[in-house]
């Protein structure tokens, strides 16, 4: 399996923050990230998932790794994620994501339910 998602990030008066979405039916927080649909690439994957899952439209910008890890259902995924700067847009809730939240980067390391998320994020800071 894999996925495409963004590191979606804004400057808030000098402090970074990231922009976490929270999935109620798995009661999670992590990154905005998805399945592609068939035939479409990674990079088109992680611009649609986040504008489905945050309402906003987002730069994509430089590649900012991957995460491999094995889902809820046993299998092996990768998913790819890119940094990311919002355009314009704003959240609506839905079946899917029902609530998203700007936090500073130690805050939101804190707020990363899975532990492969902390790691990946904490690696880049470095």
């Amino acid at each position: 399996m894999r996925a495409g998602g963004g590191v979606v990030w804004r400057d808030n008066g000098g402090v970074f923050e990231i922009l976490l979405v929270h999935r109620g039916a798995q009661d999670d927080w992590t990154m905005p990230k998805g399945k592609p649909d068939r035939g479409e690439s990674d990079e088109d994957c992680a611009r649609r998932e986040v504008e489905e899952e945050t309402g906003l439209v987002c730069e994509l910008q430089d590649e900012a790794g991957e995460v491999r890890y094995i889902d809820g259902y046993g299998r092996p995924k990768v998913a790819r994620y890119w940094w990311m700067r919002p355009l314009h847009g704003e959240f609506a809730p839905d079946d899917e994501v029902d609530a998203v939240e700007w936090l500073a980067l130690p805050d939101a390391l804190a707020r990363l339910t899975h532990a492969h998320d902390r790691e990946f994020l904490a690696n880049l800071r470095q």
